[in-house]
């Protein structure tokens, strides 16, 4: 069990905030790598040597100025109570050898770079409530409707200015896939070419494992996968590092589960129209750690919470248009990944540089049909989608 931190309203308004310049103008960084394991990662880590080097600085400097201590004490506290290599190593193995390969490429620690790519695993250690604001939709094929999983990413906003796309180019054993992340980092969210895809939503207040698989190495399993039956045995079988809700979309079909470290528990609103939403708070998972009771889904702590809570506020949003439509396209998606019903609590957040984070990246993942996948570097309100797709094989 990880250490509770206790956290001042200030602490929280101090988190993930280093002083940086909004960017005038986003460009997303778009890079295509080959081969493997070890690989992938010396290209990525090459590729942008300079980016990552940039974003471990400010990461540090963030960490440093929020623990009030250096970094890298910091950094070997953490790293000396995760055991996440074992499970790494166990489950995928080619994404440890990756991580190795970025670490080399990009002339940077090791550890950094491990630690980098656990980022909710860290968030977990920090224990940290009320910076998690990723929203997501999930919307499944009725009678040959179009399928779609979507999400707003939001992340520390030191991290603007590196919005990033990678696309892996197939392999006999690999499909060729599109990946939303920053540089040095694994995955955010992605899809394949088959129509696989995956968008994910920090839960906090569930139960993790220091010895589990961390999230971005589960996101980079599932959409290297094409077999429905592995992805639904992988996400209920495999140890989890942090809690986290995903929405998994397999052609058609939309799944949606929240993960802790003792249970995977699946959420179906039983819409008409079959969409899922999901926000940063639990809904069906009870394995809840002690001191996030009051967040464990019951109705009466729903009703609590409802009127105050950012994730419920935001969750409300996204739900009003996911079932009030009974044919649900990617403008109605845009529409809910824009919106700011309560301004305070809005599913589309500016960069405002007061700590809160911000909107990272916007996606849309079109997943039968005509599969494309469209992203904005940066707030959707800020710039249009654009739309990339797969190569022909």
């Amino acid at each position: 069990m990880f250490k509770r931190i206790v956290i001042s309203l200030i602490a929280i308004c101090t988190l993930n905030m280093v002083a940086q310049e909004q960017p005038t103008s986003r460009v997303l960084k778009e890079m295509t790598l080959t081969g493997t394991g070890y690989e992938l990662g010396l290209q990525h880590g090459k590729m942008l040597k300079t980016e990552i080097g940039e974003i471990v600085t400010k990461w540090k400097a963030n960490t440093t100025k929020y623990f009030k201590k250096d970094a890298e004490l910091t950094l070997d506290d953490f790293y000396k109570q995760a055991n996440y290599e074992a499970a790494i190593k166990k489950w995928t193995p080619d994404l440890y050898e990756e991580v190795r390969g970025i670490a080399e490429g990009s002339g940077q620690a090791f550890r950094d770079i491990l630690v980098l790519n656990l980022l909710d695993e860290f968030w977990v250690y920090i224990d940290e409530l009320y910076n998690h604001h990723c929203s997501d939709v999930g919307v499944p094929s009725i009678n040959g409707s179009t399928s779609y999983i979507a999400q707003n990413m939001d992340i520390e906003n030191y991290t603007d200015g590196y919005q990033t796309l990678i696309r892996l180019e197939r392999t006999a054993s690999r499909p060729e896939q599109l990946i939303l992340t920053h540089p040095g980092l694994i995955a955010l969210n992605g899809m394949n070419e088959t129509g696989v895809g995956v968008v994910v939503n920090t839960i906090m207040q569930l139960n993790a494992s220091s010895s589990g698989l961390p999230v971005a190495f589960v996101v980079r399993r599932i959409i290297n996968s094409t077999d429905k039956d592995d992805l639904i045995n992988f996400i209920q079988t495999v140890n989890h590092a942090s809690g986290q809700n995903y929405i998994i979309g397999i052609q058609g079909d939309v799944y949606d589960f929240e993960a802790s470290a003792n249970q995977v528990v699946r959420f179906n609103p039983k819409n008409t129209n079959g969409t899922v939403y999901h926000t940063n708070h639990p809904i069906v998972n009870t394995d809840v750690k002690e001191w996030y009771t009051d967040y464990k889904p019951t109705e009466e702590n729903k009703s609590k919470l409802l009127q105050s809570s950012n994730s419920y506020l935001r969750l409300t949003a996204l739900e009003k248009r996911m079932v009030g439509n009974p044919l649900i396209d990617d403008n109605i998606i845009m529409e809910a990944l824009r919106s700011k019903d309560n301004p305070d609590n809005p599913v589309c957040n500016t960069n405002n540089q007061d700590g809160s984070g911000f909107t990272f990246a916007s996606v849309i993942m079109t997943l039968t049909g005509d599969l494309n996948f469209q992203i904005t570097a940066g707030p959707p309100d800020e710039s249009e989608y654009k739309s990339v797709t797969f190569s022909s094989k």
